[in-house]
């Protein structure tokens, strides 16, 4: 059986688990702590998907030095208190994952979140050790440079045409163009279909179990050819 694709990557927030919320909600309480602006919903949303000193920094441009630090921690902080209980996966997605592991698919995150968030939301759904590579945005460059797309396709051995990223935010469509890679578009997360759609996914979706379709498609059109 001959696929197109050998390892899927996906990224958290937006697209595998319903955050979203909760991002614009502490974002929003981060800024009254700090005594700054709060930004409306779309401009968070906005964001979502960058390492948060380049999304704080998108928000307020003149932030810098102990004003940046200070804000972070607020988020941080914010954030925990709301995500006691980690957000819930998307309808289909646990399903989807299980399905593309028994398929043969490598599977990878690539994210915005710190290490330390990644982590623990991996561990409260059981899956530490389920993805073949993840990247944090604290441990590499932040969406859309591709650099967490190249340290995952050299860790995983596969070359950029045999990979497909799966995100919600326009950063995460032009990382992967940047890295040469195909990319899907999800529109149930951040941002809407028509920001996507400008960046040329090779699918838009609006549920996850539409990802497993298309795929299960083109491995018989594959096999047929």
């Amino acid at each position: 059986m001959r696929r197109d694709y050998e390892l899927l990557i996906f990224d958290w927030d937006g697209t595998l688990s319903d955050s979203v919320g909760r991002i614009v909600d502490a974002m929003r309480e981060a800024a009254l702590r700090a005594g700054r602006p709060v930004r409306d919903d779309l401009a968070i949303k906005g964001i979502i998907g960058l390492g948060l000193p380049e999304a704080i920094r998108t928000l307020y441009p003149d932030i810098s030095g102990n004003d940046l630090i200070d804000f972070r921690q607020h988020y941080a902080d914010c954030y925990m208190a709301m995500d006691v209980e980690p957000s819930t996966l998307f309808e289909g997605v646990r399903e989807s994952l299980e399905a593309f592991r028994a398929e043969g698919y490598r599977m990878a995150v690539a994210t915005g979140k710190a290490r330390r968030g990644l982590d623990r939301v991996l561990k409260a759904h059981g899956w530490l050790d389920y993805f073949d590579a993840t990247r944090a945005a604290d441990e590499t460059a932040s969406k859309p440079d591709p650099l967490m797309l190249n340290e995952i396709l050299q860790h995983c051995g596969v070359a950029p045409e045999k990979a497909l990223m799966v995100g919600d935010a326009s950063f995460d469509l032009q990382m992967a163009r940047n890295a040469g890679m195909d990319s899907v578009a999800v529109g149930y997360g951040a941002q809407a279909l028509d920001t996507l759609l400008q960046y040329e996914p090779r699918l838009a979706i609006n549920h996850f179990s539409e990802l497993r379709t298309w795929l299960g498609a083109r491995v018989v059109e594959s096999s047929l050819g």
